[in-house]
């Protein structure tokens, strides 16, 4: 007989309750992450930064500020959750590396992700943000963050991959004006029309 499934509050309130990566996190548990069943758009990001980790906010930083400017709506906007749905690759913090934030924990994925993506039924566009979430949503084992997202067209409509939106990567932008000047108005147009329809 198989096990039931959990109620989609009852998921929610077990991924904040997870501590399976603690032993691990240097900054301690604190799962973040956003969502609904009615959710029409789904960010699958990387992990929360330390300011996140502090705010409890996702994307409350300036790397937000920039995947909002992408996506053309407003801060109420990106936080209805009825609308947006949040979900890391890794919920927790995982704490700073050599050159940067280490990579989101690798326990995480595989205990919650399929569980949550099976009930957000509703999305019609998943913004898969860096190598992690694009090697998990896209398949794509190989290849640079760059050569996955020249290839967008391929995965549009119903995914975009992104470069990070953090302001580290003005460089990548400098070098990628291509990004600019077709995806984000591509990624605009999309979210404006899923949303208006609401």
């Amino acid at each position: 007989m198989s096990k039931a499934q959990p109620t989609f509050p009852q998921l929610m309130k077990q991924i904040r309750a997870c501590t399976i990566c603690e032993q691990a996190l240097p900054h301690g548990v604190r799962p973040i992450v956003q969502a609904s069943p009615s959710a029409r758009i789904l960010i699958a990001g990387q992990a929360p930064g330390r300011k996140v980790h502090e705010s409890g906010i996702p994307f409350d930083d300036p790397s937000g500020d920039q995947l909002r400017r992408w996506m053309g709506i407003s801060r109420e906007q990106f936080y209805d959750d009825s609308l947006i749905a949040i979900a890391p690759m890794g919920f927790c913090y995982p704490g700073k590396g050599s050159s940067g934030d280490l990579p989101p924990r690798p326990e995480c994925a595989p205990a919650w992700r399929g569980a949550l993506l099976a009930q957000l039924t509703k999305i019609e566009l998943t913004l898969v943000i860096g190598r992690y979430a694009q090697a998990w949503h896209l398949g794509k084992k190989a290849g640079s963050v760059t050569e996955v997202v020249s290839a967008w067209q391929d995965y549009w409509p119903a995914q975009l991959p992104l470069p990070h939106p953090s302001p580290r990567n003005r460089f990548w932008m400098k070098r990628n004006p291509w990004f600019e000047q077709q995806v984000v108005p591509a990624l605009q147009g999309r979210v404006g029309g899923i949303l208006k329809a609401q």
